[in-house]
């Protein structure tokens, strides 16, 4: 398995099928108000013969300061992983597009190659996020998404 991989997903990150997960939205109680992930979703396209595969996971983050970026983790659950906060934020980031002051569309795609997909764990996957706003306020969801690795 590959360093890049490792190092982004501490553990080889990639899914086999296709993942839907429910957005997670947090507010804080003072006027400030913490980041929002909403509408998370995930899909792998396996590589073929002519090519490589691709898992990317697509979500809708807000905050009235706007958004900074979203870093993601995805990672078996027969690991025990259960990242953190702290560990997050030296992962890999999504790309995320302003889509109104407030929300952006963030989009994170890793590249697979067929050797990589072969060393997949089998079973339970998660999806971890971190998103910061402009104004440094964050929010952690520990399972943004979960879905099943079957083949």
């Amino acid at each position: 398995m590959s360093k890049r991989i490792l190092v982004s997903s501490l553990v080889g990150v990639f899914v086999v099928g296709g993942i839907t997960a429910g957005g997670f939205a947090v507010a804080s109680a003072s006027a400030a108000t913490e980041p929002t992930v909403k509408n998370g979703s995930a899909r792998y396209v396996a590589p073929s013969d002519g090519g490589t595969g691709k898992l990317t996971f697509t979500a809708d983050v807000s905050d009235d300061s706007g958004i900074s970026g979203l870093k993601v983790l995805a990672w078996p659950a027969s690991s025990k992983l259960d990242p953190t906060k702290a560990e997050l934020r030296s992962v890999d980031s999504a790309t995320c597009k302003s889509t109104t002051d407030e929300t952006s569309r963030c989009t994170y795609t890793l590249r697979v190659t067929k050797e990589e997909a072969a060393e997949l764990d089998r079973g339970t996957w998660y999806v971890s996020a971190l998103a910061t706003a402009k104004d440094g306020d964050t929010t952690f969801v520990s399972r943004a998404a979960s879905f099943d690795v079957t083949r």
